[in-house]
């Protein structure tokens, strides 16, 4: 059994999962306490992670019904993300394996996003490769290529906001509470989707996506409407900054799929737990490998899955593994 930990930002995670990838347990230990501040705080995010680390571990391997005597196989997340925060879990990975003499898998945290579709789901994976990912989180939004289960090819990214990143900031324009994501779409609920015209750049070639743009753009619309006009439209207002964040994803997925030929597209990341997204992209006439969403937010389930096709370091050799804060190690 592989006992996984996942602590690249403010989720305090953990999960146990079979060498076949069946999930057997999988903990997801939210920090509230950034809430007040509008953002994740990575202090308190390091600080909350030394708390929660040893009970979510435990909690997983209650709900799995197994003991540490079971765990065959430890797997962390090295990167990218809060090196803080994931500190924190390489040094209890390493402490939870040498303790044992048991080897470790260090998972890179996107390359964990592709690898929640090689998890189980009715006996078996998810989605094979060859396939196209899209990874779209509130720290990373980019489109990939997967040719096997140990990598991927980088076919485009966003050149400044992640697509998670313009809900939050979207959200916190329109008065949401942190996280926006959530909060946006639920209130997009009640309102037009063409009510406003915010930019796309669907006429723009190529992979690559933009969002500060349209964060502007709705900066520049609330503005202009005034603080009565723009709080009685807010669902419009958010139905519509929506749905230009889907269809800037939307479109640079199905012109991957037609550079690249494949007829598989996977996603992964927190935003892709958004429905809109999730409908638009069923919509592209391809197999689509959608993970519940539990598995698109960070888990560490995921980070199990690629550990299963992973390198793993024997002890003692692990024992000056360090974390890595920045993603362009992994995408180089």
């Amino acid at each position: 059994m592989i006992l996984a930990l996942e602590t690249s930002c403010d989720d305090t995670c953990a999960a146990a999962v079979s060498h076949d990838g069946e999930v057997l347990s999988s903990v997801i230990s939210s920090q509230g306490i950034h809430d007040a501040y509008g953002g994740v705080v990575p202090e308190i995010a390091s600080r909350h992670h030394l708390e929660l680390a040893n009970a979510a571990v435990d909690d997983a391997l209650r709900r799995a019904g197994r003991t540490l005597d079971d765990v065959t196989l430890v797997a962390v997340t090295q990167g990218p993300g809060l090196v803080g925060a994931l500190l924190v879990g390489v040094a209890t990975a390493k402490a939870l394996a040498a303790a044992r003499g048991l080897p470790l898998v260090p998972v890179d945290h996107l390359q964990g996003h592709v690898a929640a579709n090689f998890l189980r789901a009715g006996g078996r994976p998810l989605m094979e490769p060859p396939f196209v990912c899209l990874i779209a989180s509130g720290g990373h939004t980019l489109l990939v290529r997967v040719e096997d289960q140990v990598g991927f090819t980088v076919l485009g990214r966003t050149l400044d906001d992640a697509a998670g990143e313009a809900f939050d900031k979207g959200a916190r324009l329109l008065g949401l509470p942190y996280p926006g994501g959530p909060a946006l779409e639920r209130l997009a609920r009640d309102g037009d989707p063409g009510a406003f015209a915010f930019p796309t750049a669907a006429g723009v070639t190529g992979l690559d996506s933009s969002f500060s743009g349209l964060k502007t753009a709705l900066l520049y619309r609330v503005r202009d409407l005034g603080e009565d006009a723009a709080r009685a439209r807010r669902a419009d207002l958010a139905a519509s900054y929506q749905h230009a964040i889907v269809e800037t994803l939307a479109v640079r997925c199905e012109r991957a799929l037609e550079q690249t030929g494949l007829d598989r597209l996977a996603i992964g990341g927190g935003v892709a737990a958004n429905g809109p997204l999730r409908d638009r992209l069923a919509c592209l006439g391809v197999a689509l490998g959608i993970p519940d969403r539990t598995l698109c937010t960070d888990n560490a389930a995921m980070i199990a899955s690629a550990a299963r096709f992973g390198e793993a370091l024997r002890f003692p050799a692990y024992l000056a593994l360090d974390a890595y804060a920045s993603g362009e190690r992994a995408l180089a």
